[in-house]
């Protein structure tokens, strides 16, 4: 990750002061619980966001040091250039939505991805709530981009750009923007993606351009309210809880498996499986919605 996101932390300081007063107000108007911060809550974000940022920087070396290993072995030799940059801009966000959408279907992703998704409040503070593990099980998703002849420094540079991108999406405050709704992800279409509906489930897991939900058809607009969290909300604000939550739970269903198919399914399958199926993923819950739900003319 570039040193771009460290420059940018008092900007972020400075606006999540500001939605923070914007939201004392709206908070009457609106009769929304999830608006505004909540003390616990927003430390423990905070304190997610502290520890991604040192566990990531202790990472870097050998995550720059792979990428490095893999340009050198690069099939093309791109040019340092304008149209590389448009190029690697379509290209990394197409791996970002793969790494996003596979840490939402695979649950060993899963479980390094879970904690952003844990807080039942939602602001620019829920931006902050990264993973501690994530430094570990994302950058596979991007040595493609060496191999096919970007730059380390240029791929590590486009990724810090669409991480500050995300962090404004973060909100209640912003309404809908078309027309740019129709090629950006914005603040409404990642409302859906926190959402614990079943509908929003696994939906809009875009990083900057939306198109690719759209093409691969994750994409789910903002219609009913959002419930922020999990299907099962977490009671604890611990950060080492929340970091490790569903790590403990994945590898208890390991243990407890009684063959190396139903380890495998715990490990590999989507959240929710289970080798008699009784419990529920998210297709099943979707399924089960739609069987419901009264036939649409």
């Amino acid at each position: 990750m570039s040193h771009l996101v460290h420059f940018a932390i008092p900007v972020f300081i400075l606006s999540m002061l500001a939605e923070g007063l914007w939201a004392a107000r709206a908070v009457k108007d609106r009769n929304r619980d999830v608006l505004g911060y909540e003390r616990r809550d927003t430390a423990a974000s905070i304190l997610m966001g502290l520890g991604n940022v040192f566990i990531a920087l202790g990472t870097k070396v050998a995550v720059f040091a792979v990428m490095t290993w893999l340009y050198a072995h690069r099939f093309f030799t791109l040019p340092q250039v304008w149209w590389t940059w448009a190029l690697l801009f379509v290209a990394e966000d197409f791996c970002y939505y793969w790494f996003h959408r596979t840490s939402h279907e695979v649950r060993f992703f899963w479980a390094a991805h879970v904690n952003h998704h844990s807080s039942q409040k939602y602001n620019l503070s829920t931006a902050l709530r990264q993973s501690w593990t994530t430094p570990f099980t994302a950058p596979i998703f991007w040595w493609p981009l060496a191999l096919v002849g970007f730059a380390p420094w240029m791929i590590l540079t486009q990724q810090a750009i669409s991480l500050l991108y995300q962090f404004w999406l973060h909100t209640e405050a912003i309404g809908s923007l078309d027309p740019l709704e129709a090629v950006l992800n914005t603040p409404s279409h990642h409302r859906v993606h926190h959402g614990s509906n079943v509908e929003y489930l696994d939906r809009n897991h875009a990083g900057i351009l939306i198109i690719w939900d759209k093409l691969f058809g994750t994409f789910e607009p903002e219609v009913a309210p959002v419930a922020y969290g999990l299907t099962t909300n977490l009671t604890t604000f611990h950060p080492v809880r929340v970091a490790f939550h569903e790590w403990r739970a994945m590898l208890r269903d390991v243990r407890g498996a009684r063959r190396l198919r139903d380890a495998l399914g715990y490990l590999f399958g989507p959240p929710g499986w289970s080798p008699d199926g009784s419990a529920q993923s998210t297709r099943a819950l979707q399924a089960a919605r739609a069987t419901t739900e009264p036939t649409r003319r």
